[in-house]
C-alpha cells in the first residue's frame, strides 16, 4: 500500500526491516541500545559488531526518544535506535512516548538528510503495546510530519508478517477517509 503526501510517499510493506534500500532504518530498541530481541537483534546481528561498539558510546536513550548510529553493513546509511514505551494499560503516558519517539526518529532523519526512511512497528512486540492503538499513533505522526517536512521523500512502514500488514493497511485506511 502506498500513500501520497504532498511529494512524499508513506509506503506500508512486509518484509525485513533489515534488508531495506533507504537512507535509514529504525530499530525498536531498548534503553541500553546494546542489542537485544526481535527486531533489535536481527538489526544488530545483520549490521555487524561495529554497531554494538558504537552503542556502547552512546550512554543508553530515554524512553520517548531516539540516537543515530552508522549502518556498518546494511543497505542503509544509519541506524535510528528508538526506545519505545513498554505497555501498562495506557494510562501512563505511553500514548505520549511512542508518540514522541516516532517524532524523534523523523528529526534525527531530516538532521542528517536521510531522504528515506524505514519504520517497524515501534512497542508492538515484547513492549506488548496494542497494535491497533499504536498504528493510530505512529500514521498520525508520520502523516503530520510529512505535510510540514518536504525534505523526506519516502517514509516505509515495514511489517513483519501477514497479520501486522493487514491491521497496519486497515488502520491507514480508516486515518485516511477522516
Amino acid at each position: 500500500m502506498q500513500v501520497q503526501i504532498n511529494d512524499a510517499s508513506l509506503e506500508l510493506v512486509q518484509g525485513d526491516i533489515t534488508r531495506q534500500d533507504v537512507d535509514a532504518i529504525v530499530n525498536a530498541a531498548n534503553s541500553s541500545l546494546l542489542g537485544g530481541g526481535g527486531v533489535d537483534g536481527a538489526i544488530h546481528r545483520a549490521a555487524g559488531r561495529e554497531l554494538l561498539a558504537e552503542c556502547r558510546t552512546l550512554g543508553g536513550c530515554e524512553t520517548g526518544n531516539a540516537k543515530i548510529t552508522r549502518g556498518y553493513q546494511l543497505q542503509a546509511r544509519h541506524i535510528i535506535h528508538a526506545v519505545g514505551p513498554v505497555y501498562a494499560d495506557g494510562k501512563h503516558g505511553e500514548s505520549v512516548l511512542l508518540a514522541s519517539a516516532y517524532r524523534a526518529c523523523l528529526e534525527l532523519a531530516s538532521q542528517h538528510a536521510c531522504a528515506s526512511i524505514a519504520f517497524p512497528a515501534i512497542s508492538t512486540g515484547v513492549y506488548g503495546y496494542p497494535m491497533e492503538a499504536a498504528a493510530r499513533i505512529a500514521f498520525r505522526i508520520i502523516l503530520d510530519y510529512l505535510a510540514e517536512h518536504p525534505e523526506i521523500k519516502l517514509v516505509r512502514y515495514v511489517l513483519y508478517d501477514a497479520r501486522a500488514f493487514q491491521t497496519h493497511v486497515q488502520i491507514l485506511e480508516e486515518l485516511l477517509t477522516q
